[in-house]
């Protein structure tokens, strides 16, 4: 008995083709079929030959570029916009601390232009003596004693810069020492937190006058204080100008605490980050000028 198996569009010819290729791998499209054997050839060929598809690997490059462009832009557009929204609130944050700073210094500032005025008056008044603003020599440090007993500082600036012993030393924040031996080329500057170091200070808030004496530490205390005396924690200290070594009025830092009846300073330069600093050059004194001598009556007559 003879059955007879009808056709339909292709069914023999896939048939036959997983009958020879059992392979799922194989069992493909021909189109597919083509494209797999079309790589292999290049693969071959450019293992034996690479000059001869270094021409069309150029070609292929050069059209699938504007493609990965494109097809690249919206991830990283999306990229940009989820860094730029992370870092929204930051900004926000940001932005409302400097708006508070600036009502704060506007404040400051017209405060500031009605005590100028005040004090211009005060001094058109009592006929006062302004005090000369003070010039500066800034100078690098180039070497740091970096002794636990000794603090002081080497600096690239000395006579010939017009540096002289005795001359007070800041910083962008405060007081940060004076000059003790001047060469031609360099100086040396005790450090206020030196333990031999003394600097006449005065308490802004109550106005008392006192001694800030280092400890070969960051901070410094406060002698010669009255028992009686009220200090508050953060007042600013700053030089009195008493004794005529440090001029008046340069920011030294403010009281930290108060424990066991001493007072403790911080001081606003911080020693371990300066790279530069200022040398207060101020009119000679002639009451501070070694060998200096007061004249007599006797000598002022004729």
């Amino acid at each position: 008995m003879k059955h007879h198996s009808k056709v339909r569009g292709g069914t023999i010819g896939t048939r036959s083709l997983a009958h020879l290729f059992p392979l799922p791998l194989l069992a493909i499209s021909s189109a597919s079929g083509v494209l797999i054997f079309l790589a292999l050839g290049l693969m071959i060929l450019s293992a034996f030959i690479p000059q001869g598809v270094a021409g069309l690997r150029a070609a292929v490059t050069d059209v699938a570029a504007p493609v990965l462009n494109v097809v690249s832009m919206p991830i990283q557009k999306t990229a940009l916009f989820i860094r730029d929204v992370s870092g929204l609130a930051q900004i926000q944050a940001e932005n409302m601390r400097l708006a508070g700073e600036n009502i704060k210094l506007r404040d400051w500032y017209q405060k500031a232009l009605l005590l100028e005025a005040e004090n211009k008056s005060l001094r058109e008044l009592l006929n006062m003596r302004v005090e000369p603003e003070n010039k500066y020599i800034t100078a690098r440090i180039v070497a740091d004693s970096g002794s636990t007993f000794a603090k002081s500082l080497l600096v690239a600036a000395g006579a010939d810069d017009g540096v002289r012993k005795g001359q007070a030393v800041t910083a962008g924040e405060g007081l940060v020492g004076r000059v003790v031996e001047v060469g031609q080329k360099a100086s040396r500057i005790l450090l206020i937190s030196d333990i031999n170091s003394r600097v006449p200070i005065l308490i802004e808030d109550s106005r008392q006058h006192a001694i800030f004496a280092g400890d070969n530490q960051q901070k410094g205390i406060l002698m010669h204080l009255s028992s009686e005396s009220k200090i508050d924690i953060g007042a600013r200290v700053v030089t009195s100008g008493q004794g005529g070594l440090f001029p008046p009025g340069l920011p030294v830092g403010k009281v930290q605490s108060l424990e066991k009846g001493q007072v403790s300073v911080e001081p606003f330069a911080d020693f371990t980050r300066l790279l530069h600093v200022r040398i207060v050059n101020r009119p000679d004194d002639p009451n501070l000028v070694e060998g200096s001598k007061t004249p007599s009556f006797n000598e002022d007559r004729p």
